[in-house]
C-alpha cells in the first residue's frame, strides 16, 4: 500500500512525486508511452537554462531526479482505477496496486483516428467510455478501435455487456494476445443514417456493428475520469486550489486541468497536488 500513486512522470507528475516524497510519503510513479514533453525540440522559457534544454533531456533528468530521491518510478501502463473505501486499485497489464490517494498528471491523451465519418457520429454511436456508455449496447455487436492494452481493456468491459466484441486494429498490431475477434484491415470510413451502422474497409467490404468505442494508445487523464466520475468541464480536469478532484483523495495536475500548457504550470500544480495529497492523509 503506497501513501501516492502518481500517473505520468512528465513535469506535473515528477513535480509531485518530489513533494510528497519530501513529506515522507511512500510515492509510486507510473508512466507508459512518450510524453509531449519528449517531443518539443527545445525549450528556451523555463527558469534556470540560461541557453534552453531539449525536452527530452529535460523529462529524463525529470524521471533520474525522482528516483535518487527513492521514490518508485516504473514503467507500466494504468489500464484502470478504482476506489474501495479510502482505498484506491491501479491495474496494469501484469500488475496491481494500492494506494491511500492518487494523482493524475497524464495529461489529456485523448486520441481520434483520422477516419471518415467518426466525427459525425460521436454521440451517435461511437464513444470513448465503454464503463460510461457501455450499458447502451446490450445484447448489441460493437467494435473498439485500437490496438493496445487500453484497447483491449474496454473490450473486456463491453464483452460482459455486448453480444458481439471486435478489435478493429485499422491496419496496426496488436500488442498482446487476447480472447477477442481481431480485423486489421485499413479503416477508410464509418456509415450509419441516425447513428452508427457499419466500417467500410479499404478493401472495399463493409463490417456491421450497432457501436464503436474508441481506445487509441493509452488511457488519458480524461478518460479515468469519466470512468470515476471525477467532474470535468470539455476535456479539462476540475478540481479546485489543492488541486483536489471532487472525488476525496484524488487530484489532478498539470495539462489535465486544461489552462496553461506549459512546464512552469505543471511544475507548480504538481507541486501543490504532491502537497495536498500528504496533507489529506493525515486527515483519513
Amino acid at each position: 500500500m503506497y501513501d501516492v500513486i502518481i500517473i505520468g512522470a512528465g513535469p506535473a507528475g515528477i513535480s509531485a512525486g518530489i513533494y510528497a516524497k519530501r513529506t515522507g510519503a511512500n510515492v509510486l510513479i507510473l508512466y507508459h508511452g512518450t510524453s509531449n514533453l519528449e517531443k518539443a525540440a527545445r525549450i528556451e522559457n523555463y527558469y534556470g537554462y540560461e541557453n534552453g534544454i531539449e525536452g527530452k533531456e529535460l523529462y529524463i533528468k525529470g524521471i533520474n531526479q525522482a528516483k535518487n530521491i527513492g521514490i518508485d518510478v516504473f514503467e507500466d501502463e494504468a489500464i484502470e482505477i478504482s476506489k474501495e473505501n479510502n482505498s484506491f486499485f491501479i491495474k496494469t497489464p501484469k500488475n496491481k496496486y494500492s494506494s491511500r490517494t492518487v494523482i493524475l498528471a497524464t495529461g489529456n491523451k485523448k486520441l481520434r483516428p483520422n477516419i471518415d465519418g467518426l466525427l459525425e457520429f460521436e454521440g451517435k454511436g461511437i464513444s470513448y467510455c465503454a464503463i460510461c456508455d457501455g450499458f447502451f449496447y446490450k445484447n448489441k455487436n460493437v467494435a473498439v478501435i485500437g490496438n493496445g492494452e487500453y484497447a483491449i481493456s474496454e473490450a473486456n468491459v463491453l464483452k460482459n455487456i455486448a453480444s458481439k466484441v471486435t478489435i478493429l486494429t485499422n491496419s496496426n498490431k496488436l500488442t498482446s494476445s487476447c480472447e477477442f475477434n481481431v480485423i486489421t484491415k485499413k479503416i477508410k470510413s464509418i456509415h450509419g443514417n441516425a447513428i452508427v451502422g457499419s466500417v467500410e474497409f479499404e478493401d472495399g467490404n463493409c463490417f456491421p456493428v450497432d457501436g464503436i468505442f474508441i481506445a487509441i494508445g493509452e488511457a488519458g487523464a480524461c478518460d479515468f475520469a469519466k470512468k470515476l466520475g471525477i467532474i470535468i468541464n470539455g476535456n479539462d480536469i476540475v478540481v479546485n486550489q489543492n488541486m483536489q478532484t471532487n472525488i476525496d483523495g484524488l487530484f489532478a495536475c498539470g495539462d489535465s486541468t486544461g489552462g496553461l500548457f506549459q512546464v512552469s504550470k505543471a511544475v507548480y500544480e504538481g507541486s501543490v497536488a504532491g502537497l495536498s495529497a500528504t496533507e489529506y492523509i493525515k486527515n483519513i
